[in-house]
């Protein structure tokens, strides 16, 4: 992680979860960190928990991804007042609980602009700073084994992940996608997906808790792994489980 010290790091939904244990991670391996989360409350509890001598390293501001105007005037902070984006960790999800052919046609449609286009509008931004100083930079986009297949429901419950496969779907595919774009824009940026089964954070719907799960910090230290390899080494998609997993 050494040739991170003192890069910026911008890591979306970092109020709680994986993005607040990542965001911990990266400040204490030297790295400026843009916290981007719609609760500004939970984002300064979370700079109050570090050590004193490293809250500078943490920079914290409000935005809902789902907002293009939102994420761009973020990022445009970010390019007036330090000038990079290194690393972009697209952590921020949204899962709500119901049926797909019955829920709010709203609540689908604000999952879908979180967990896709969210994604799409913070990465274009990031790698348009990684493209015009030339520079090595890394995009991590926080999918989900979901992302790969669908499993079934707890017997005897209804199906309750709706809209959500199908983003962490699309984050595969886009997944892709950049690796071919940055590959012809002749960058030396990556891109890098993350899969982990079931993760103890708030997403996860209370009927799942009693399963096997990981940490957040695990995946935080899964990230830091990817973050970690020599340039001439992508990884293109890790894939994290707890053991015991029964999907």
């Amino acid at each position: 992680m050494e040739r991170w010290h003192n890069c910026v790091a911008v890591v979306t939904g970092a109020s709680s979860g994986i993005g607040a244990e990542i965001a911990r991670k990266l400040v204490s391996a030297g790295v400026v960190v843009v916290a981007l989360a719609r609760r500004l409350d939970r984002l300064e509890q979370l700079r109050q928990e570090l050590p004193e001598d490293r809250r500078s390293r943490l920079r914290i501001m409000q935005c809902d991804v789902s907002d293009v105007s939102s994420v761009n005037a973020a990022f445009d902070a970010v390019q007036r007042d330090l000038s990079r984006v290194d690393i972009l960790i697209n952590n921020a999800g949204k899962l709500s609980g119901g049926q797909l052919l019955t829920m709010s046609v709203d609540t689908v449609q604000q999952v879908l602009q979180t967990n896709v286009m969210g994604v799409v509008y913070c990465t274009r931004r990031a790698f348009e700073s990684m493209r015009q100083r030339q520079s090595t930079g890394h995009v991590v986009l926080i999918n989900s084994i979901v992302g790969h297949y669908i499993f079934n429901p707890l017997p005897g419950s209804q199906q309750e992940l709706n809209m959500y496969p199908a983003t962490k779907h699309a984050i595969t595919a886009l997944t892709e996608l950049f690796r071919q774009e940055m590959r012809e824009f002749k960058t030396q940026a990556k891109v890098t997906s993350i899969s982990p089964g079931l993760v103890d954070t708030e997403l996860v719907p209370l009927d799942y808790k009693r399963l096997p799960m990981l940490q957040a910090e695990d995946v935080a230290n899964a990230i830091l792994y990817v973050l970690s390899t020599p340039p001439h080494v992508q990884v293109h998609e890790l894939t994290i489980k707890p053991m015991g997993e029964p999907f």
